[in-house]
């Protein structure tokens, strides 16, 4: 055990994740909100102080886009400004960054330009090459936040930044951990086709699988024409009691395979990354399917205690105005935005500078998160502030509930065998 654990650490560091980043352009928001432990209410009154300006790393270029993370910021702003009374009485202006996360100099022009900018902190938003900016933004004592760290290297260390999500690595625990415990033991999942996808399940997944004894297969995929058809057969062929995506560029990849995976009559339990569009599209045929996130998502709203029952009523009508992405992206978008505004605001520095906002943020003690957690951030190693995650089941048309009821606390001694997970 000791052994395979070692392993897993040693080549943690070498697997990417398969994701996106983009490049820059200026976009400003205004207006009102504050928070921390004892996060401030709404004001309903518009901010008006000094703006904090906030830099955003917007994975919006290239190949790969994830529009609901504009709709979440963008959202986010409006709320943050015009209803919690900006930060601490002071209105949040954004720069936005157009990424392209297959290329990691998109995101160091972001960088460069972003401190030009003269941004307090950079919210990262799902950027895959974000590490890339960390050497720039560490010069310029900017900080970088976030909700999950879809770099590995940004998520392998605390230094200069605060995710207050958990690490990718949780998510991998979690989701085979849960099957484990429901009663299945072996688990098809499709990856994209590239060297990374297949480095991060050989040498990862794979033995991750074998130490909470889940038989994982995988199976490839074209990352420029997949064939959905062909790879639900490939999966269903093999008998797994569950199959589907651990990671999805796009929303669109969950429902094609989705709907492909009943075409050909998979009889197992369908798993699809942390999407929701599919719940939206195929009604009571997604019922059985199940999901991960970080958060409360809103078709989890029925089974959500009663303050996050709120916060995904005011997170669904801020979203909803803003764009029609109402998915995953957006909500955790918006809940990264939202906490930084309120646990900044409870904390009140004297000045709001890069290393104030870093100081406060890692001072986060026992904080009910908007859309997730309890967090406490001052962990000098990564995550900064919580591991734990949902795993989500469809149970009818268009509504989840969390296996478990809530939370799901991935095995810390699975996760110890991945740096930056524990």
């Amino acid at each position: 055990m000791r052994r395979r654990t070692g392993r897993l650490a040693a080549v943690f560091v070498a697997a990417a994740c398969v994701f996106s980043v983009v490049s820059c352009s200026d976009d400003s928001g205004s207006d009102d909100s504050g928070s921390t432990a004892a996060a401030p209410s709404e004001s309903g009154t518009k901010a008006t102080g000094t703006p904090i300006k906030v830099g955003f790393l917007n994975p919006s270029n290239g190949p790969i886009t994830q529009p609901g993370v504009e709709v979440g910021q963008q959202a986010a702003v409006k709320y943050i400004n015009d209803s919690l009374g900006g930060i601490d009485g002071h209105p949040i202006e954004v720069t936005s960054c157009a990424v392209d996360v297959s290329a990691p100099e998109s995101t160091i022009g972001c960088a460069n330009q972003l401190v030009q900018a003269g941004v307090t902190a950079v919210i990262d938003g799902y950027d895959a090459a974000s590490s890339a900016a960390l050497p720039i933004l560490k010069s310029a004592n900017i900080p970088l936040v976030g909700q999950i760290p879809f770099d590995s290297v940004t998520g392998s260390s605390a230094d200069n930044r605060v995710y207050f999500g958990p690490p990718q690595a949780s998510f991998l625990v979690g989701v085979m951990q849960s099957l484990k415990t429901q009663g299945k033991n072996s688990l098809t999942l499709a990856n994209v086709d590239v060297a990374a996808a297949r480095q991060t399940f050989e040498r990862i997944l794979l033995p991750l699988g074998q130490q909470l004894g889940l038989d994982v297969k995988s199976v490839y995929y074209s990352p420029t024409n997949p064939n959905y058809t062909a790879l639900a057969s490939t999966i269903a062929s093999g008998n797994p009691d569950a199959g589907g995506l651990m990671t999805s560029q796009t929303d669109a990849n969950c429902t094609k395979l989705a709907q492909s995976l009943k075409s050909v009559g998979f009889k197992g339990t369908m798993f699809l990354a942390a999407c929701t569009e599919f719940i939206e599209t195929m009604g009571a045929q997604a019922v059985g399917a199940q999901t991960y996130s970080p958060i409360w998502l809103d078709p989890a709203t029925d089974s959500a205690p009663a303050e996050m029952q709120e916060n995904l009523a005011t997170t669904k009508k801020y979203v909803d105005e803003a764009g029609e992405s109402g998915g995953f992206y957006a909500y955790g978008t918006f809940a990264t935005f939202v906490d930084f505004a309120r646990t900044l605001g409870a904390a009140k520095p004297a000045e709001y500078t890069g290393p104030t906002v870093l100081a406060a943020l890692k001072g986060v003690t026992d904080y009910q998160s908007w859309l997730g957690p309890k967090l406490s951030c001052g962990k000098p190693t990564s995550p900064n502030c919580t591991t734990e995650m949902f795993v989500f089941e469809v149970v009818g048309d268009k509504k989840t509930e969390p296996i478990g009821g809530g939370l799901t606390q991935p095995n810390p001694a699975a996760l110890s065998a991945i740096p930056g997970a524990s």
